[in-house]
């Protein structure tokens, strides 16, 4: 399992606290980070699958016969409504939910779930006349931002990770050499560290100073060795997800990608300093999103300044956890055992941390240097 029954046992329990409170008599969780989170268990949506806990605390998943074994090996839930391939996931939830006495029943469900399409919403409903089905609003998201210790102990984890990968990086990466070479050195160090494998983040050159490379696809033009490398790794641990952008120059960097590296750190440093128990997200968001426009880094800032880390599933469909994101307009509080990453990027080069608010303030949780990184070539 990942991890003890009891760290399962209190987020049951305080579901089970939220679904009193609403008047629920039962909860359908069916997207991955949900059933993960809640089950200790998640697997692609190749067949609709679900597990429901209700306000008793008994519990029950319906899932393909297949993935049975996989379902046992890590979660605490017995009761698996098992089908083979030929039959319907959606009717045997619904038969499950008639014969636990669920049929005139209030039910949470979240209507944000990628799991859940209209058709499998309609399905429900049309099946269930007498079930009130009712939006959780989030509330398996929700309930994730506040990590556990046991949480924070795998992301500290998936950071060392990611710390040394960029030091491995930095260490081979040499002219000859492509954006998909560093993905693979990436993908090396996440698997010899006991990391999970899955898509090894973002690199690329930068662009004529613009941000077009930072979400972009990887090439395969050789590096001649004067090229300003953008380094965005997304290594995780038991799921959880560890993120940090550094930027190398292969070769003599120019002097205005030194000084905006530079300019950037020192814009951050005000920001993880800011980002205390109490502080109000904008104002967080406000240190960086305006001192770059100011400083004449970005003549605009239309993205997010940081949002939520957590459990990050390997079929994923959401690459990013926006559960809170640091905008101008983001009226909401930071809470000790929050995690974020904290990215800023201008000039097509990027600098950012995983980091966690303890209860004196926040604690980089990626330890190597924030600095540009060079590599001079005979």
């Amino acid at each position: 399992m990942q991890f003890e029954k009891l760290e399962y046992r209190r987020r049951v329990e305080r579901l089970r606290e939220e679904m009193l409170s609403r008047k629920l008599d039962a909860v359908i969780l069916d997207d991955c980070e949900a059933t993960s989170y809640f089950f200790g268990y998640d697997t692609s949506l190749s067949f609709y699958r679900a597990g429901v806990i209700t306000a008793s605390g008994d519990a029950f998943f319906v899932l393909r016969s297949l993935d049975s074994g996989p379902l046992r090996e890590r979660s605490w839930v017995s009761d698996i409504v098992e089908h083979p391939d030929w039959e319907d996931p959606v009717t045997l939830l619904v038969e499950k939910i008639r014969s636990t006495g669920l049929g005139a029943a209030r039910i949470g469900i979240d209507f944000a779930s990628h799991a859940l399409t209209v058709k499998t919403y309609q399905r429900l409903q049309d099946a269930l006349p007498d079930v009130q089905f009712c939006d959780l609003d989030n509330l398996p998201w929700k309930m994730r931002l506040l990590k556990s210790p046991a949480e924070i102990e795998k992301t500290r984890r998936a950071c060392e990770i990611g710390d040394q990968t960029i030091l491995d990086i930095v260490e081979k990466a040499r002219p000859g050499m492509t954006e998909r070479d560093l993905a693979g050195i990436a993908g090396d160090v996440y698997i010899r560290m006991g990391g999970d494998p899955g898509h090894p983040g973002i690199f690329g050159v930068r662009q004529s100073g613009d941000l077009d490379g930072l979400h972009g696809y990887l090439h395969d033009d050789r590096f001649r060795g004067d090229e300003i490398l953008h380094l965005e790794i997304n290594p995780r641990f038991g799921g959880y997800g560890a993120r940090m952008m550094r930027t190398l120059a292969l070769g003599e960097p120019p002097k205005d990608v030194a000084s905006v590296v530079e300019m950037m750190i020192k814009l951050q440093d005000q920001q993880l300093d800011a980002m205390t128990p109490g502080a109000l997200a904008s104002d967080v968001d406000r240190i960086v999103r305006e001192g770059a426009t100011r400083a004449g880094l970005r003549t605009d800032y239309t993205n997010v300044t940081g949002y939520t880390m957590g459990y990050y599933p390997d079929y994923m469909i959401r690459a990013s956890d926006f559960t809170r994101v640091f905008l101008p307009t983001s009226n909401w509080v930071l809470e000790e055992g929050m995690v974020f990453h904290m990215y800023m990027a201008a000039s097509g080069v990027g600098l950012s941390e995983t980091v966690l608010v303890g209860p004196d303030g926040c604690e980089r949780l990626t330890k190597i240097e924030r600095r540009l990184f060079t590599k001079a070539f005979a």
